[in-house]
């Protein structure tokens, strides 16, 4: 059960502000659908729109990144921090960019590796190698 009031699409066309960040969600998403993040983050205008600009930034700009590497990114990070919420939003993201299941499953065993080396590294403390050092 979530700990903060999910907003409606009417409570959302009262405030100005939240109705222009859900009509850019649903403009930039070619979508109806919003989020229940978004939702949540409707009682508090100035987070929503901060948050929605960030992620804007760097998930739906241009940059050197393809929009699927960074939704692979996005769910090996929300993996890591045991967010399910975003695991769910941002593997659905992933389908949506062309993510096929053989993709997924090599993903899930990179995030697994991932988890299983630096759990190994973080008991032995090991120190890091030189070679792996940038040096200004």
């Amino acid at each position: 059960m979530a700990t903060t009031r999910l907003w409606t699409d009417a409570e959302a066309e009262v405030d100005p502000r939240v109705k222009a960040v859900f009509d850019d969600i649903r403009a930039t998403r070619r979508s109806d659908f919003i989020n229940n993040i978004w939702r949540a983050l409707a009682g508090q205008p100035d987070l929503l729109e901060r948050t929605w600009a960030s992620l804007k930034a760097v998930m739906v700009a241009p940059g050197e990144l393809d929009p699927l590497t960074k939704e692979l990114i996005y769910i090996a990070v929300s993996t890591a921090n045991g967010c399910s919420y975003c695991v769910h939003s941002h593997t659905a993201a992933a389908r949506a960019k062309g993510m096929t299941d053989r993709q997924h499953e090599e993903l899930l065993s990179v995030i697994g590796m991932a988890a299983q080396t630096n759990a190994l590294v973080t008991a032995m403390q090991l120190p890091i190698d030189p070679q792996f050092l940038v040096e200004g």
